[in-house]
C-alpha cells in the first residue's frame, strides 16, 4: 500500500499530546516513537512488533513510513526517553 495511504489510514495526532513527535496509531493509542524504538530493539523486525503490540502489520508499516519522513523528530523523542 502507498505510504501516504497507510499513514492516513492508521495514524492520527495524539489528542492529549499534540505535535509531530506524539503521533499515534488510531484505535490502538500506541505512539509511533514507541513502535519505532521497539522495532530498532527487535532487529528491525516489523512482524515481531506487530505481533508483540497486537496491531496489524500495516499499522507498523504506517509508523515506519511516518518515521522515514520524520526521523529527526522521532529520534529526538527516543533520545529524550532514554535519559
Amino acid at each position: 500500500m502507498d505510504p501516504d495511504a497507510l499513514i492516513a489510514r492508521y495514524l492520527e495526532p495524539n489528542p492529549h499530546k499534540p505535535g509531530p513527535a506524539d503521533v499515534w496509531l488510531k484505535d490502538y493509542g500506541v505512539s509511533v516513537w514507541a513502535l519505532v524504538g521497539y522495532w530498532q530493539a527487535a532487529g528491525h523486525d516489523a512482524r515481531r512488533v506487530a505481533a508483540d503490540y497486537e496491531v496489524p502489520l500495516e499499522a507498523v508499516e504506517a509508523a515506519l513510513a511516518y518515521y522515514k519522513r520524520n526521523h529527526a523528530i522521532i529520534d529526538a523523542r527516543l533520545a529524550a526517553n532514554a535519559v
